[in-house]
């Protein structure tokens, strides 16, 4: 994945060979944990959605790469030893964490997540963001009306997937996206409001996006 600061992405990712990654409330809680401690250093999240085999988030990156402590298996050193972590890898410490979690839970072993995870960048000036995303990956987005922006588009797209999916009738109906604290039926602390006040991202219409069953 290639990040560029002050940019916004679609990030996304699915079980491997369309397997669950989600098996209970609980691993829902905890992934959400995750993306709080090694995405929010990084990035400001203006829309999240967990399906039992997928994930969508759409997010500002505000930081490449950081510097983060080394290990030094306990040793007291004079001088503090850092390194920097990009936002790639910081991603990928998340997905390999929650897979060790998952895989002992299950009593599995081996990969849980798509080898690659996809970024599609939605604002960025080098061309223009494709109005589909990787149909193997179960995505498409296809805009109906063209005065609505990519971003808009991704991120009302990203709340109605469980709706889409067959889920839920109501997109307020599932539990495990950023809808309800987007719309003020919950107050979660994940999503940056401010923000997405800011980019005007708070239309919403559910004639702007149409996915593939997923």
């Amino acid at each position: 994945m290639h990040f560029e600061k002050n940019h916004l992405y679609h990030i996304f990712n699915q079980g491997n060979n369309h397997q669950r990654i989600f098996f209970s409330e609980e691993n829902y809680l905890f992934f959400i944990e995750k993306m709080r401690v090694h995405l929010l250093p990084y990035c400001d999240i203006l829309a999240w959605c967990l399906l039992p085999n997928h994930f969508h988030l759409m997010t500002k990156v505000n930081q490449v790469e950081l510097p983060v402590a080394t290990d030094t298996h306990g040793v007291t050193l004079s001088h503090p030893v850092s390194k920097n972590r990009t936002l790639n890898d910081s991603i990928a410490i998340m997905l390999r964490s929650y897979t060790r979690a998952i895989n002992k839970q299950e009593q599995r072993s081996g990969a849980l997540f798509r080898e690659s995870t996809k970024a599609e960048c939605l604002d960025c000036s080098k061309g223009i963001t494709p109005s589909f995303y990787n149909s193997r990956m179960g995505t498409q987005i296809h805009i109906h009306n063209p005065e609505k922006s990519y971003p808009q588009v991704c991120f009302n797209y990203i709340h109605q997937n469980p709706v889409k999916a067959h889920l839920v009738n109501r997109d307020e109906n599932w539990p495990w996206s950023s809808y309800r604290d987007v719309t003020g039926l919950r107050n979660g602390t994940l999503i940056n409001r401010e923000l997405i006040k800011e980019l005007d991202l708070l239309t919403y219409s559910s004639d702007d996006s149409k996915s593939s069953d997923e």
